[in-house]
């Protein structure tokens, strides 16, 4: 199958690489397409060194499927054109996510919804994946009424800009305010603002993790509250999330359903001090969750500890996974 990367070059791109080479994903030729300025770099996969293209001849050379994660702006006015052409896309941006005539997807959660009409795929937020992934075998079981929950996210998540950034401080480099990918310094501290505000007061991460959470779990009913903070930390997104049930739980059952959840590992042992983190999720596909304990100030709700690797669990991993969906549903 012929496969295309666009925005090969990224920090996402390139992992999409990595995992459709990792997951054996059976493609049979690969074309790496970026903007103009980066046609006629070389990237590599397989070990073999691939000539980037730009878009028109992304087109062109007819791939079956077309991964996206080049912006917004590049998806919005690239994806349809794909998408006319025949070339199913899934697109990592923003761009898709909350138009209500495309499906919003996290395979563990919602990959039925996906039929052959569907010629644009919005893969949703990082954050937000790995959310979902832990929420809904405890939705299926006890009935979701209200999240909070806040992140501590990792500078990957922001692109290579805030990887330099957070490595130059590190090193004691001082520099100018074009070389900083955010507003404040962010080695040895939290700013506790991703992306533009809104006018309600919250980011437009936090109502990313809102809106998205409903659309994926197909339940509007679920009251999400969310903060959203970036940490000097490489590796994969942390969450601290409180659910409020309708049904009343059993911790120990609900350890039993999260440990037999697809794309789950659950890592819970308060002796030896195992519980997760983004050290140990740094280049795995699995949703981490631990620290699962009941909120001893309200009835019916679970604290808990979720961290997965947003480059890959959180884009790539997520893409490839619906990708393999529709190759397995003969739908590409």
């Amino acid at each position: 199958m012929k496969v295309a990367v666009v925005g090969a070059t990224g920090l996402v791109g390139t992992k999409m690489l990595q995992v459709l080479a990792e997951r054996n994903f059976p493609v049979t030729e690969i074309i790496p397409v970026a903007s103009a300025r980066s046609a006629g770099k070389e990237v590599m996969f397989k070990g073999k060194a691939y000539k980037v293209v730009g878009m028109e001849e992304g087109i062109a050379a007819k791939p079956a499927v077309a991964i996206f994660s080049a912006g917004g702006g590049t998806s919005t006015e690239w994806a349809p054109k794909f998408a006319a052409a025949g070339i199913r896309v899934i697109d990592n941006s923003s761009a898709w996510r909350m138009d209500p005539t495309k499906k919003l997807v996290v395979p563990e959660v919602n990959a039925s919804v996906l039929t052959s009409e569907d010629m644009i795929i919005a893969n949703p937020n990082c954050s937000t994946i790995q959310m979902v992934v832990a929420l809904q075998p405890l939705h299926a079981k006890y009935k979701i009424k209200r999240v909070i929950v806040s992140t501590y996210q990792s500078v990957t998540g922001t692109g290579k800009k805030a990887v330099d950034q957070l490595m130059n401080e590190r090193a004691g480099k001082q520099l100018t305010a074009e070389e900083m990918a955010y507003k404040y310094q962010i080695d040895l501290n939290a700013i506790p603002q991703i992306d533009v505000f809104l006018d309600n007061g919250y980011t437009k991460e936090e109502m990313k993790m809102v809106k998205e959470t409903c659309k994926i779990m197909q339940d509007d009913t679920i009251k999400v509250t969310a903060t959203t903070v970036r940490i000097p930390v490489m590796g994969g997104h942390s969450e601290s999330v409180n659910v409020e049930f309708e049904n009343e739980f059993e911790l120990k059952d609900v350890i039993a359903e999260l440990a037999a959840a697809p794309g789950v590992i659950v890592q819970q042992d308060d002796a030896a001090q195992i519980y997760p983190m983004p050290l140990w999720a740094h280049e795995k596909d699995e949703v981490f969750v631990g620290r699962l304990r009941r909120d001893e100030t309200q009835e019916k709700t679970l604290n808990m500890w979720v961290v997965s690797d947003n480059l890959r669990k959180g884009a790539a991993t997520n893409a490839v996974q619906i990708a393999e969906y529709l190759a397995e549903h003969g739908i590409i």
